[in-house]
């Protein structure tokens, strides 16, 4: 018989109602509560070359082209925007932060920025917020360079220079959006049959369902096989995860590959299981 340990992150509010959680962190970044006017919603029409790409900062420089190297306290994962529905989240630093944007021509203008509210141990990653957040106020002249490797660049009035390069969003690699949903991948992976690869352990999964109050609802499935990989999940044996995730449909997938992709968006709960 097994017993379960509880070790439990549930971010139900989070993750099942679709919000976002923004409290007021570093005291330099002011919360946009108390924002006077927020940004005119950005022009749709420049819209779709920024979100259709995670942008991970590469280079940074001042005006005097000097390496801006408190920007790169963390590499893995690099400081990284995203831009969505009129706004723009940042991430790869300490805090999580996010604001509503303004795009008019080759100028863009973010508003005040809120940020989630954690202390990290290394001062100079507590620090990157910060850094990062200052040189994003105000207007910043944009441009982006289109080719196999996309590359945005941001200059603000002081000079400074930011430049990312664009890594594809799922939505773009597969065409269009995907379906959200939820899967609970079981603590432990089992043996499972497949014609080319033998001694093949596969994730134990099974779809829940959540009402609008991020209740569980309905019965759920036996576990089953799951033959492909989530994209963005690495499995730890013993824990027990519910995933939200974003499935996609592959257009041209591979004859003995399977039509649909699945991406993590994030971990709503994790338990420990005993044997």
């Amino acid at each position: 018989m097994k017993t379960s340990t509880p070790s439990r992150l549930t971010l139900f509010g989070l993750a099942l109602l679709g919000t976002t959680l923004t409290l007021t962190g570093c005291p330099q970044i002011p919360d946009p509560a108390h924002t006077e006017s927020a940004p005119e919603p950005a022009d749709t029409a420049a819209m779709p070359k920024l979100e259709g790409f995670h942008w991970q900062l590469s280079e940074a420089s001042d005006a005097s082209g000097q390496s801006l190297d408190t920007l790169f306290v963390r590499t893995d994962p690099p400081v990284t925007l995203d831009f969505a529905d009129g706004r723009v989240a940042i991430s790869g630093t300490c805090n999580r932060m996010n604001g509503g944007y303004a795009l008019e021509g080759n100028t863009l203008t973010a508003g005040q920025l809120a940020s989630t509210m954690m202390a990290c141990v290394d001062p100079k990653l507590m620090a990157l917020d910060q850094e990062i957040g200052t040189r994003l106020q105000g207007p910043l002249q944009v441009s982006v360079a289109s080719g196999d490797t996309p590359r945005l660049t941001l200059v603000n009035a002081a000079g400074d220079r930011l430049l990312f390069n664009g890594v594809p969003t799922p939505e773009t690699r597969y065409g269009g959006p995907g379906e959200r949903m939820f899967l609970e991948v079981a603590a432990q992976t089992r043996p499972c049959p497949h014609p080319l690869i033998p001694d093949l352990q596969c994730l134990q999964v099974r779809e829940i369902h959540y009402d609008g109050k991020g209740l569980k609802t309905g019965t759920a499935d036996e576990f089953q096989h799951f033959y492909g990989s989530i994209e963005g999940y690495t499995h730890q044996p013993g824990i027990r995860n519910v995933l939200r995730v974003n499935r996609y449909a592959i257009k041209n997938p591979p004859a003995d590959g399977s039509s649909l992709a699945y991406v993590l968006d994030m971990v709503v709960e994790s338990e420990v299981v005993k044997k």
